[in-house]
């Protein structure tokens, strides 16, 4: 459960937009949409490897 404290005189804007940046840390949303659909683990791990990839060519990039 989310709770945001509130100060005195606080707007609710502002409590409303603390509750969605402590939500979307979390990781429910992200979390809700990948259960929505099931992925193969192979596909999952094929996914990880190429954004490993993909990260070690920006940073080879950087070092030259």
């Amino acid at each position: 459960m989310i709770i945001v404290p509130i100060k005195e005189g606080e707007s609710i804007d502002k409590a409303l937009k603390k509750l969605k940046r402590k939500f979307e840390k979390t990781g429910v949303v992200k979390e809700l949409r990948e259960r929505q659909k099931f992925t193969k683990p192979s596909v999952v791990k094929r996914g990880e490897r190429l954004k490993a990839i993909y990260i070690q060519h920006l940073q080879e990039e950087l070092e030259a």
